[in-house]
């Protein structure tokens, strides 16, 4: 199983999401989890490195929902560690 950590501003935007939003994410998370297992991503989940942050990853959710991501240092042997760096609408990527 990963492990993840969110940034401030992850926790911030997340607060600002309506119950449906947050719901939505939990849904495309548990997908996000499943592939991270199998080391490719489904089409649906759109994800993909954003070309203005190396390093950082986008993650696509219900139509115009972004979240961004990085990996992080392992923290259990052999999982992933995940750090949750914003969530939200397009807008977000001018500060991933």
């Amino acid at each position: 199983m990963p492990t993840y950590e969110a940034t401030p501003r992850f926790t911030a935007d997340h607060r600002r999401l309506t119950p449906a939003q947050r719901r939505r994410f939990r849904q495309a998370v548990t997908a996000f989890i499943d592939d991270l297992h199998t080391g490719t991503f489904r089409a649906s989940l759109r994800v993909k490195g954003l070309r203005s942050a190396p390093g950082v990853f986008e993650l696509t959710w219900d139509g115009d929902g972004r979240a961004t991501w990085s990996y992080g240092p392992e923290i259990v042997r052999g999982a992933p560690h995940i750090i949750w760096r914003r969530i939200g609408t397009h807008a977000i990527l001018t500060g991933p």
